[in-house]
């Protein structure tokens, strides 16, 4: 990184350099039985150069030669659009613990018997399911530094536990599955097979529903998989400042019930999406984005927030190019109900856990609709079986402006969001009788 920094003084206003390197051991299982063992390895370096008040990027994986990388992302200053910002200069950052060194020494025969163990309880809880899936570890190393002087870096591990099952009876396709993630190991299968156990357990009996008008429950699957996307977008700074957020001017107001709250939170020990800093180099915080229903903030980059008159809130994220404003980790602040009492209190209507499709509608106007893959219908108080050839549609912001109720069963969704089952009054239901 040194030297590619010191070829780029040479020519360029200022530069600053990316390196990601990570190594993943994923086990595989398919059909019930282990597939393959892989070990995947790799590095990818990015670099920005601000060249005549113009900025150029380039980036290349493995081994690079770092006069041709800088050559590179001058030949694209040309085109760039103008650096209205600095690269991040020297910072103190909070530590986050984010890596176990135990995660790189878990046994390849003991993640085998991990996904083994998940399989055999499943397949014995119903008969003729294929699951599939894998039991993964992994770290991954961030440097940044600049001609400013920054320099940084972190290491965080991952280990995740992912299974998936899919059950064809009279014609009928039933799918569930579950994810565990951390930056610790995860040696026990019982929160993944509990919660397979529980979809398959539920969804025994079918029950058929009439199209119309009634009231849902959103499990934190189905609030990960339906209500998100369109929040995600709109409180986008990018989003907000191009005038496509239906937020851009809610600053202040509240517009959601006083039930909800959601952060932005980096600095949660043990999770994947946790950080001390982003892509930029700029120090990791939480940041409120809906306090109790009010609108606190959006999120940014530096480009971004540069261009909207705002600082960076350390959204910063390369994913694989420039940098863009991205979350980190998203928590739904937890209530108090318990989701057995949420359909205690419920005379008719619906559960979804998973939702297929739900980005189909208008994202940016909060609109979502979608098949509903795993949901359950709900009859005087309980849940009288699986629902299908079932579809949904609603709006985000219709729906959490008034919430009967926010559950206290958070947990997180594959270590990026945590979120509790919410019950809201009214969706549409299209159902097929």
């Amino acid at each position: 990184m040194d030297e590619i920094l010191a070829i780029a003084s040479k020519s360029a206003e200022s530069a600053e350099v990316f390196r990601v390197t990570s190594s993943r051991t994923p086990v595989q299982f398919e059909a019930n039985r282990l597939k393959q063992i892989l070990t995947k390895e790799s590095t990818a370096t990015a670099l920005r150069i601000v060249k005549n008040g113009r900025m150029g990027f380039a980036q290349a994986s493995g081994r690079i030669n770092a006069a041709d990388l800088v050559n590179m992302a001058l030949e694209t200053s040309q085109f760039g659009y103008e650096a209205n910002f600095a690269f991040a200069s020297p910072q103190s950052y909070t530590l986050v613990d984010i890596f176990d060194p135990r995660v790189e020494h878990v046994k390849i025969d003991d993640m085998i018997a991990l996904g083994e163990t998940i399989i055999e309880a499943v397949c014995k809880n119903t008969p003729g399911i294929l699951c599939e899936g894998s039991v993964s570890r992994g770290a991954t190393t961030f440097d940044i530094a600049s001609t400013g002087g920054s320099h940084a870096s972190y290491k965080r591990t991952n280990f995740s536990v992912s299974m998936d099952g899919m059950l064809v009876r009279d014609g009928d396709i039933l799918y569930v599955g579950d994810i565990q993630s951390s930056c610790r190991p995860i040696s026990e299968h019982k929160p993944v097979t509990a919660e397979i156990i529980r979809q398959l357990d539920l969804a025994r009996e079918n029950a058929s529903l009439k199209s119309g008008m009634m009231p849902v429950i959103f499990t934190p699957y189905g609030v990960a998989g339906a209500l998100l996307a369109p929040l995600i977008s709109a409180f986008n700074g990018k989003t907000v400042l191009d005038g496509a957020s239906p937020l851009k001017d809610k600053l202040g107001s509240v517009i959601f019930d006083r039930k909800f709250s959601l952060n932005d939170d980096p600095t949660i020990p043990c999770q994947p999406g946790s950080a001390p800093f982003d892509d930029e180099g700029i120090p990791a915080r939480m940041n409120a984005l809906v306090d109790h229903g009010k609108v606190v903030q959006f999120y940014y980059d530096l480009h971004t927030a540069a261009l909207a008159g705002a600082s960076s809130t350390g959204n910063g994220n390369r994913n694989g190019g420039m940098p863009v404003p991205a979350t980190h980790a998203l928590v739904i602040g937890s209530g108090n109900v318990a989701p057995a009492d949420m359909i205690k209190d419920t005379k008719e209507g619906i559960i979804i856990e998973q939702l297929m499709g739900a980005e189909q509608g208008n994202i940016l106007n909060g609109d979502f609709s979608g098949n509903v893959l795993l949901g359950y219908k709900i009859e005087n108080g309980a849940i009288t079986g699986r629902v299908k050839d079932t579809m949904v549609s609603g709006n985000v912001y219709r729906l959490l402006k008034e919430i009967i109720a926010v559950g206290s069963d958070s947990r997180w969704i594959a270590g990026y969001v945590n979120t509790p089952s919410i019950c809201c009054p009214a969706i549409s239901v299209s159902a097929k009788q």
